[in-house]
């Protein structure tokens, strides 16, 4: 009884200290003094009110008064989302979508309005859609190609949960570059430790698999949040971690953006007292370090969840 009670204290010690270890170094990584600020190559997820009818010229007139204090570049903009088969009812979905484009441009016209769209995809997600179906593949196209003709500037993509290595999701994007206008990504976290991407979660990519992407979009914004960091200085480490990671495989001709939390959830995967703008901020200030990339920035998440104190954390931290 005795040795089996020492074996499994021994294989729980094997299983703790790769965590410990992993959790010492994100401290580590949250440490020093960032100095890098904003390259106005920034951007915020707005959400489907915009372009359903529920928002007026003065919200709009409102929402480019705030961009001025920031370095906010890109707006990305929920048009979705796609039907599983790649189609898009655009009268259902987005009615308002081209009074919102003409809006916008009139009252921020240094600003880039992006059609997101996306979906919930195969495997991880059944009954979802099949990146590995060409037809699905060639709606897609025909899809942004619709809210092309809305007004909007370029085609940003949220596809979730895309498995790491899939082949599916790498000619989407070569396909939808065909159409010669911006394209962006909503990206997967890279795999932080060991081989966490062939873990049957498809929330992580390998860094390989990541800079695959990269090299065939023009923006890619890295979704670093719902970590389930349990500590604002764990959480801050793990985004200056991804930051560096990220750097090392995005091209330089591709802006890289970092997500920011900016909404409140308490759950197994999302500590809202960990997750804060200001430690993603921080952190990828951290990462960032004296790197002299100009196409670098930051991402907020999202406009209907974020509080005045987020916006002052961001602009406070970045701008």
């Amino acid at each position: 009884m005795r040795r089996r009670l020492l074996r499994a204290l021994l294989v729980l010690l094997l299983l703790l200290a790769p965590l410990g270890a992993f959790g010492v170094s994100l401290r580590v990584q949250y440490a020093g003094d960032p100095t890098p600020r904003t390259r106005n190559n920034d951007a915020v997820w707005l959400g489907h009110a915009w372009v359903d009818g529920r928002k007026t010229q003065a919200d709009v007139t409102a929402l480019a008064e705030q961009l001025k204090t920031t370095g906010i570049r890109d707006l990305y903009v929920h048009t979705g989302p796609l039907e599983h088969d790649g189609t898009l009812s655009l009268a259902d979905v987005s009615p308002k979508a081209r009074w919102f484009t003409t809006a916008m441009r009139a009252a921020a016209p240094g600003v880039r309005v992006q059609s997101w769209l996306g979906d919930i995809v195969q495997p991880g997600k059944n009954p979802g859609m099949d990146l590995d179906d060409a037809a699905v593949r060639k709606q897609v196209v025909v899809s942004a190609k619709t809210v092309l003709a809305q007004g909007f500037q370029g085609i940003h993509y949220d596809f979730e949960p895309v498995r790491s290595g899939s082949k599916g999701f790498l000619s989407m994007l070569d396909e939808t570059k065909a159409l010669g206008v911006p394209l962006s990504v909503a990206a997967h976290q890279i795999d932080p430790l060991w081989h966490l991407h062939r873990i049957p979660l498809d929330k992580w990519w390998s860094q390989q698999y990541f800079g695959e992407v990269a090299r065939r979009v023009n923006q890619i914004a890295v979704m670093s949040y719902d970590t389930a960091m349990p500590l604002e200085s764990l959480y801050g480490g793990y985004v200056a971690k991804q930051t560096k990671l990220a750097l090392e495989v995005t091209p330089s001709s591709t802006d890289l953006l970092m997500g920011l939390p900016a909404y409140w959830e308490r759950n197994a995967t999302h500590w809202g007292h960990a997750e804060t703008v200001q430690a993603a901020v921080r952190g990828a200030r951290l990462g960032l370090g004296d790197n002299p990339r100009q196409n670098f920035g930051l991402a907020i998440y999202v406009d209907f969840t974020a509080t005045p104190a987020d916006w002052a954390a961001y602009r406070d931290g970045w701008v």
